[in-house]
């Protein structure tokens, strides 16, 4: 007897020396607002949740360690949301999501809402993107929304789903476009507005009539006539003024093949998972985004390893989230 309590003894000793895996993590507190033109704008108790991709890449495993959300890029202040490229000369590349008290994402329902955005992307140059966008990801995600789990996109990514690209651009150029999906046909390419291949070649830019180097306000307004989205419109605000010529989308590809704009106007009145998340792209530079007829940067500028020995600091502040009936977001 005196030998099996030993045995145990040493058990409880040697359990008591493993570290305890935490369960849940530190979600970064990160406020919104939802506004009705009667009543004003609520704050939401809203959070950001790292994509479980994003934990693999650092080490974490998934929903049974607590992530390190500074080590990956990420921080949040107030109503601000802060996202770094570069952490100590390794790319983060953070991507994440929006996340309610109850647990799981949140699900923006905006057909004939609008959803409003002040953004900073003075330090994103050539070849980087700072994106803000919607996907049509399951509210509990698969399961695993507190663990960033359940991405889709219209690449298919995960598996396939409709995608609205809000916003996608550095400081030099800058895209919205909608990527509808009709069950697993998805408009890849998508139909999308872009100021300088427009021909708006002074529009979009540091000095320029949307000063990227300063903070400014995007407003994209999803329209509808007879419950079907009619169009999709930008407008900014800056420096208490508000900027038109942002664009106008009122077409999308083939209804019958991709759903087109009313599938996309279905997805958005199901609801749909704010992400937001800073890359660059290797393959093929950003060029896109912002080269050639779609921007003015050359070509070698935007090269992953470019960006990085000249811009290590890169980052974009996404702040001041707020959604709801058309004219209420910015009212005031």
């Amino acid at each position: 007897m005196s030998f099996k309590l030993a045995l145990v003894s040493l058990a409880v000793s040697l359990l008591a020396r493993i570290p305890v895996v935490q369960s849940s993590e530190d979600y970064p507190l990160l406020p919104t607002w939802k506004c009705t033109t009667s009543e004003g704008c609520l704050q939401q108790n809203t959070s950001v949740v790292l994509d479980q991709d994003s934990k693999l890449a650092h080490g974490a495993a998934g929903s049974r360690t607590t992530a390190d959300y500074s080590a990956m890029g990420v921080s949040t202040s107030g109503n601000a949301l802060t996202m770094y490229h570069y952490v100590k000369t390794v790319a983060a590349s953070p991507r994440v999501y929006l996340r309610g008290e109850d647990g799981k994402y949140v699900l923006m329902s905006l057909l004939n809402q609008e959803l409003s955005v002040d953004v900073d992307l003075s330090t994103l140059p050539c070849g980087e993107n700072g994106a803000f966008y919607l996907s049509e990801m399951a509210a509990d995600g698969g399961g695993g929304a507190g663990a960033g789990q359940g991405y889709c996109d219209a690449q298919c990514q995960g598996y396939c789903c409709n995608e609205m690209d809000i916003l996608e651009a550095n400081s030099m150029a800058t895209a919205m476009t909608p990527h509808p999906c009709k069950d697993k046909t998805c408009d890849k390419g998508g139909c999308g507005y872009n100021p300088y291949a427009s021909g708006q070649r002074n529009f979009w830019g540091s000095g320029k009539t949307v000063d990227t180097s300063k903070v400014f306000t995007v407003v994209t307004q999803f329209v509808a006539s007879g419950g079907k989205l009619s169009q999709i419109t930008r407008k900014y605000i800056q420096n208490g003024r508000q900027i038109g010529g942002g664009g106008t989308i009122s077409s999308c590809g083939s209804e019958g093949s991709t759903g087109g704009l009313t599938g996309m106007g279905q997805a958005l009145g199901r609801g749909m998972v704010l992400a937001m998340s800073i890359w660059n792209d290797a393959a093929q530079q950003m060029a896109w985004l912002d080269a050639g007829s779609n921007g003015p940067c050359t070509s070698g500028q935007g090269t992953p390893s470019n960006i990085q020995s000249q811009h290590p600091d890169t980052h974009v502040v996404f702040s001041n989230i707020r959604w709801g009936d058309i004219g209420s977001t910015t009212k005031g």
